[in-house]
């Protein structure tokens, strides 16, 4: 597969307001760790529909990705323009920050928002641009944005093979468990025992 998309829930769905939420960062890594194999088995390109929350943390994984994998490319791929609009000042400069930093931004529509078919028209392209999906999303919780995603790369799973790869809250905790575990022994090795 040469190109995946990834995308999940969008922050407020999380519960999450800004960038300093201590959850950010286990997202983040537990992305990193689905798309490593990928880029290791061929992954050349990642794209996002660019939303605020999973999408943008995925887009900085990715750019730390690149640090060891220089071929990786990101890519957002975003319903319409002036998306930004109504964020806060701290979301618009992340969001500038973060454009510098990809290596392609395209707008489905060229307009401002002016119905939901800016979306459908978004999605039907990221899927058919993509030979898979990497979806942080919670199954047993209240349905959110990605239920879309995952209903249609289900169908296209059945129909012509797309891939689907899950990050769930439990892909989530491990992670958050594993670096805790990390930081624990890295404070012990460097303990004074003396």
């Amino acid at each position: 597969m040469k190109n995946m998309l990834v995308t999940g829930y969008r922050a407020n769905e999380l519960g999450i307001f800004n960038q300093k939420h201590p959850g950010i960062p286990f997202i983040r890594e537990a992305i990193k760790r689905r798309l490593i194999p990928l880029i290791e088995e061929g992954l050349e390109w990642v794209i996002t529909p660019g939303q605020y929350g999973v999408d943008l943390w995925a887009c900085e994984a990715v750019i730390e990705l690149k640090a060891e994998y220089p071929q990786l490319k990101l890519s957002i791929l975003a319903a319409f323009a002036g998306m930004d609009e109504k964020w806060s000042d701290e979301k618009k400069e992340y969001w500038q920050n973060l454009l510098k930093q990809v290596d392609y931004y395209g707008l489905v529509s060229k307009e401002p928002y002016s119905g939901p078919w800016q979306f459908k028209a978004r999605d039907a392209l990221l899927l058919r641009k993509t030979g898979g999906m990497l979806l942080v999303y919670d199954d047993e919780a209240s349905p959110g944005s990605p239920r879309y995603f995952k209903e249609a790369a289900e169908k296209m799973r059945e129909e012509e093979g797309y891939v689907l790869i899950q990050i769930t809250p439990e892909d989530i905790q491990s992670v958050a468990d594993d670096l805790q575990s990390d930081l624990i022994d890295a404070q012990s090795d460097g303990a004074d025992w003396n």
